[in-house]
């Protein structure tokens, strides 16, 4: 008899399944909520469509801003959104429950990027859809581009959700996650390229915003889209830069594990 109980306790899904159990749970969640598909995935597809509207007149000129606004997108949905998330599971008590069970907290967090991966796609893919129709945008059409597209895409997923996680432990509740979440994403936005070339800043502001993920992640996908290789030299370093985008989106990887680890809450009240 203790054997067959040790062999069943053995058989507990690994915390892989466990987490891929928990982000099946979380998509259809977050799905289920029409206003996230409203006012969260179609966010950044609305302001590319207004702002480049009025400032956006030419094609290259649309090819780099879309760019910018897929590369904000993601960090929109990845920093922001998990972010606010995280706290809403700690305000309203979904953390300390799922605490009282056997899933280890790093299959809550495989969930968790599960939902931003995909939502993240979705957004991605609607902001191309308004670029083509829109702005004429045009599509790479190497293997090689999209497979710089999907690494960029991936690094940037991961580096911003573990970091938007660990900055989810500064706020207390939903009521100031909005603040502590969104003024940092609102600043980098015009530090890292997306709104303004990194090269027509000062050199102190391109220093600053050299430091964060949005900066690489813009500037990967600009490679991606970008017509001619020849626009590399709009870029502040006068070239892609893909090996340096590649190593500081995975130093910010390691960094947000280490930062989750040192902030994460399961409640309000503890570490």
């Amino acid at each position: 008899m203790t054997t067959a109980v040790a062999s069943g306790a053995a058989a507990l899904p690994s915390t892989l399944a466990l987490g891929l159990a928990r982000g099946g749970t979380e998509l259809r969640e977050f799905f289920r909520q029409k206003e996230n598909l409203i006012f969260t995935v179609s966010l950044p597809a609305v302001l590319m469509l207004l702002l480049g509207t009025v400032y956006v007149k030419e094609v290259a000129a649309a090819q780099m801003f879309a760019a910018g606004m897929i590369g904000a997108g993601i960090i929109s949905t990845s920093f922001v959104g998990l972010g606010m998330s995280v706290v809403a599971d700690r305000e309203d008590g979904t953390l300390k429950r799922l605490r009282g069970t056997p899933m280890p907290f790093t299959s809550y967090f495989i969930g968790k990027i599960v939902l931003v991966f995909v939502s993240s796609l979705f957004e991605a893919v609607l902001l191309v859809a308004v670029g083509v129709l829109r702005f004429d945008l045009e599509l790479p059409a190497s293997a090689e581009k999209w497979l710089t597209f999907a690494w960029v895409f991936t690094l940037g997923v991961v580096a911003c959700s573990l970091v938007g996680v660990a900055l989810s432990g500064i706020a207390k509740s939903t009521r100031n996650a909005a603040g502590v979440l969104n003024l940092p994403y609102i600043v980098l936005q015009f530090l890292s390229g997306v709104f303004i070339m990194q090269s027509a800043l000062p050199e102190s502001l391109r220093t600053v915003g050299s430091f964060f993920p949005l900066k690489w992640v813009c500037q990967g996908f600009r490679s991606v889209f970008a017509l001619e290789e020849g626009y590399a030299v709009m870029e502040a370093a006068g070239s892609w830069e893909l090996g340096k985008i590649a190593l500081v989106l995975g130093a910010w990887s390691i960094a947000g594990l280490v930062l989750v680890g040192r902030t994460f809450r399961w409640s309000n009240t503890s570490r």
